[in-house]
């Protein structure tokens, strides 16, 4: 936990909650260890939807649906939702809870590998549309390389937010300090923060809530 636990469990203790079938899928998540956005995540996500009011979001890692579902709950009336998943065995439990709580028509799910999907996609009304809000939640160690082809996606003022950077905290740690099969995972998510604090296009603000969370804003870049 990157913040005093004592800390996070007093903001957290203040949260007003999801509606009473998110809490219900939380708990079924939490007790199949599926992972889902934390409680101060949530809070956040929810804040920021609150705030861009979009129109159209694009999710990268899906899961078993809950954070799309999250999203869908606070999102303006006729905004879509796109969101991927490679994983297979969690893509039915996906669509069969969309379907069970009434979200499969406002929600799609695409099937297959992140890069590959998002490489063929051309924005939700073709080239010349682009999404308002992007949330990252995928494999941490492909986060560089979905990069260019999430701004490719994202349109102008619209938000990319990133979960998952910081690592528990691992992060600000040398790499020799990480366990070995955690080094790779480490080097590329260092890669991608200082990429998406350097970028042209971005301005960007790294939040130690939850297990890290990025959130960027793209600009106009003037030619």
């Amino acid at each position: 936990m990157i913040l005093e636990e004592r800390l996070t469990a007093f903001i957290n203790s203040l949260d007003a909650g999801n509606p009473a079938y998110l809490n219900e899928l939380e708990k079924e998540a939490r007790e199949t260890n599926v992972p889902v956005i934390r409680t101060e995540t949530q809070s956040l996500l929810r804040t920021l939807i609150a705030m861009k009011q979009p129109c159209e979001i694009l999710e990268i890692g899906t899961a078993i649906g809950f954070s799309a579902l999250c999203m869908s709950e606070y999102a303006p009336r006729g905004c879509h939702i796109t969101t991927i998943e490679k994983y297979e065995k969690r893509i039915p439990i996906a669509r069969e809870n969309f379907r069970r709580f009434g979200k499969e028509k406002q929600i799609t799910l695409l099937e297959g590998d992140a890069a590959e999907v998002l490489s063929h996609m051309e924005g939700p009304h073709g080239m010349s549309g682009r999404y308002d809000f992007i949330f990252m939640d995928a494999a941490k160690g492909q986060y560089p390389v979905l990069l260019g082809q999430v701004l490719r996606l994202l349109g102008d003022g619209g938000l990319l937010v990133s979960d998952n950077v910081l690592q528990d905290g691992d992060i600000l740690e040398s790499r020799y300090a990480v366990t070995r099969r955690n080094r790779t995972i480490h080097a590329r998510m260092r890669e991608y923060l200082y990429e998406i604090k350097h970028h042209p296009c971005l301005v960007t603000s790294i939040l130690p809530v939850g297990d890290g969370v990025a959130v960027s804003v793209k600009r106009e870049i003037a030619e």
